[in-house]
């Protein structure tokens, strides 16, 4: 049986990050490729992408670390 293939994350839409902002700051979201997530500084979380789909629920984000908010 074969793994399926990873394909590379695709870069975020610039028109789609203008228009998304965090759920939990109402605040403006960065988009990390390599991570593949929309970061929110001003609430600490990071929002996954998956299949090209960010998943802007706070329940399924990622508390950021403190070096992650500077």
């Amino acid at each position: 049986m074969t793994e399926p293939s990873q394909t590379p994350p695709k870069d975020v839409d610039p028109k789609l990050l203008e228009v998304l902002v965090c759920p939990v700051s109402r605040g403006p979201l960065d988009y990390n490729r390599e991570k593949n997530e929309l970061i929110s500084k001003q609430a600490g979380l990071a929002y996954p992408i998956r299949e090209g789909v960010p998943i802007m629920l706070a329940d399924e984000a990622r508390e950021l670390s403190d070096a992650e908010t500077r």
